[in-house]
């Protein structure tokens, strides 16, 4: 049937990928706490814009600005703020990365509904957008989305709230445009070398957690986020979130000798 034919599509494309280092690929909430530096980059995508809309033919689709403009404005919503698109380009430079295949990063996604998703660094993400809201929207109803033929994990809802899932001593920092500038090598080194200091001199420094926006419009908050020790910024120009974490993490990986 149509509906069995695009879940077992969604779930090919949520496939596993190979598994990285062997330090990196235990789903178990736990792992934080057993080994600070097993997932040295923590980042939280937030306020993702996903929210699911009951089409005319009785399926689900996420509401996105281009299909469902006239529906939003008939609810008076802004459409322009519905970018759904946004935090799929985000997943993709964020899985695709060379840290993370290195098994050194560790990704969360909260909705602009406060629905909190732990991610498997294994999950492949579709490429097209199309396929990417088939499976937000089986997220999102099923609350767990698991490997074809396997019991592996790759996307779950989790428990709010998100600083509750940090190991301890974890340092959070967030990006905004209004933060402090600095050039991403220049982060990088303060963030990682003072790490390596503290490491070098017997001290065990938590791993750093990078807060960044995945909407449209407004900016990361130390009012909901109080747990931020200093926001920051890497470029004096608006950026896409895509680009911002592409120069981020190629930072951290020249910083970590990861090629």
């Amino acid at each position: 049937m149509p509906k069995n034919k695009n879940k077992r599509k969604a779930d090919e494309i949520a496939a596993p990928a190979p598994a990285p280092a062997p330090d990196s690929d235990s789903d178990d909430d736990s792992d934080a706490e057993a080994s600070p530096h097993q997932h040295p980059v923590i980042v939280l995508l937030d306020q993702a814009r996903l929210e699911t809309v009951k089409t005319k033919r009785g399926d689900f689709e996420i509401v996105n600005c281009d299909d469902h403009r006239d529906l939003l404005r008939k609810n008076k919503k802004d459409y322009k703020e519905f970018r759904p698109d946004i935090a799929h380009q985000e997943l993709l430079a964020l899985i695709d990365s060379p840290l993370n295949k290195a098994g050194k990063l560790k990704v969360y996604m909260r909705t602009h509904k406060n629905v909190l998703v732990d991610i498997n660094p294994q999950v492949r993400f579709p490429r097209t957008f199309k396929r990417f809201s088939g499976l937000m929207v089986q997220l999102l109803h099923k609350m767990k989305i698991k490997a074809s033929g396997t019991d592996t994990t790759l996307l779950k809802v989790i428990k709010n709230p998100f600083h509750n899932h940090l190991p301890a001593g974890t340092r959070v920092y967030g990006m905004s445009r209004t933060g402090t500038l600095y050039k991403p090598d220049a982060l990088a080194e303060r963030l990682y070398g003072e790490a390596a200091k503290s490491e070098a001199n017997g001290g065990k420094p938590g791993p750093v957690c990078f807060i960044i926006g995945a909407m449209a419009t407004g900016h990361i908050t130390i009012d909901e986020h109080p747990y931020i020790t200093e926001m920051f910024a890497i470029s004096e120009y608006p950026l896409s979130g895509a680009c911002a974490i592409a120069r981020i993490l190629g930072a951290v990986e020249s910083q970590m000798g990861i090629i």
